[in-house]
């Protein structure tokens, strides 16, 4: 049933399976197997490349100067909506195959480059298709309010979404064409402000949707203490966070998912991963992967972690597993080698589970196969003719 059967020492397990049969067993002398890796925020759904951004980025143009200048979440826009339906899940498609391949079983995938109700509604059918014929594990996400439109107010665009989007994305829903799983806001200094944010998070919340938004990333706005009073589960970014936020946050075990990825692109402060695990809150981690922050690799996110973030390595492990599934409230089939969970593992070529973080970039030759639901789905070759070293 793609479940876990047992866990523990191996004669153990030899003798309470000694008579079973397999389709496959695989030689694991000298490797380790790991959790799948969970990445908790993403936006791999959209065209429009913006490489010529990274350009602006490094020449010292902000995050806010080069999307009031029409780019941004605003060119993506322009170009998402043009895109057809079977282009957008081509592109998709590829991006996950590059994230299981980096070891991720499980992807919280966001809309959120439509801003008007048609194209929400086609990146939301274009995860769904993805969730029903790839072997990789979606968490969907609606993030209409990602950005304002142009030609509307922050409230303009509230009452559109909460009016027009989600009663057709419950109607949707209840007619088994849609199934959306969490709603998130940019909540913003100029983008959605804090009562926007609130009423479009409890709406969502309304109709039955997990909170799980983008808050104090650019400017401190108090979205931590909103998240933990609206019960949400997870509040992403939290670079600018109060330290009244993070006790708001650990009381009401609402989880920070954290992307060192943004900012170290964007040269922001690290958001502060140590005064959130000595307050006892939950850590996960995410990828952020989108044209702006574009990586694909759970791997390389620890590390920087580790590094930028002086996390540990156990630290970002349990961020990249277990955690990142308490964000998207699947921590009770995904994120742990547990007998009843999902079999979602991976299995690196090094004796040492370390290697994973250790290696920068290193995931390529180290991953040795990725399962999902007990299924290999993928299998590399090269580490059967390399030492991971």
């Amino acid at each position: 049933d793609g479940c876990i059967k047992a866990v523990g020492q191996a004669d153990v397990i030899r003798n309470q399976f000694s008579e079973a049969t397999f389709e496959r067993i695989i030689d694991c002398s000298g490797k380790c197997v790991l959790p799948g890796l969970v990445d908790a925020h993403t936006h791999p759904v959209w065209a429009g490349d913006r490489v010529h951004e990274f350009a602006m980025k490094l020449a010292g143009a902000s995050y806010m100067e080069i999307h009031q200048a029409g780019g941004g979440i605003h060119f993506t826009v322009e170009h998402t909506r043009e895109a057809t339906e079977d282009e957008l899940f081509s592109t998709f498609q590829h991006r996950l195959e590059r994230m299981l391949r980096a070891g991720s079983t499980l992807v919280e995938c966001k809309s959120g480059y439509g801003l008007n109700l048609e194209t929400e509604l086609k990146m939301l059918r274009v995860i769904e298709r993805a969730k029903k014929s790839l072997d990789i594990g979606i968490s969907s996400t609606y993030c209409g309010a990602h950005a304002v439109p142009k030609g509307k107010t922050a409230t303009e665009a509230t009452d559109d979404i909460i009016n027009n989007h989600l009663p057709k994305l419950k109607e949707l829903k209840l007619s088994g064409e849609i199934h959306v799983n969490n709603i998130d806001v940019f909540c913003e200094k100029g983008v959605f402000d804090l009562e926007s944010t609130r009423r479009i998070l409890q709406a969502g919340k309304d109709i039955g949707l997990q909170i799980n938004f983008h808050g104090d990333e650019l400017h401190p706005m108090k979205s931590a203490e909103l998240g933990a009073e609206l019960g949400a589960r997870a509040i992403s970014h939290l670079e600018e966070v109060s330290d009244e936020g993070i006790v708001a946050m650990a009381r009401a075990k609402c989880a920070a998912v954290l992307l060192p990825t943004t900012a170290y692109m964007l040269r922001l402060k690290q958001p502060r991963a140590r005064k959130m695990l000595e307050e006892g809150v939950i850590v996960a981690l995410g990828s952020d992967f989108n044209p702006n922050a574009y990586c694909f690799s759970m791997p390389m996110v620890m590390h920087l972690a580790c590094v930028n973030m002086k996390m540990s390595m156990n630290e970002a492990l349990a961020a990249a597993t277990i955690n990142a599934a308490y964000a998207l409230g699947k921590s009770d089939t995904h994120g742990s080698l547990e007998v009843g969970k999902q079999g979602d593992l991976v299995i690196i070529n090094s004796s040492r589970w370390e290697h994973l973080i250790y290696q920068f970039g290193g995931h390529e030759a180290l991953i040795n196969y990725v399962i999902v639901k007990g299924k290999v789905v993928y299998e590399n070759e090269r580490c059967e003719t390399m030492s991971s070293y």
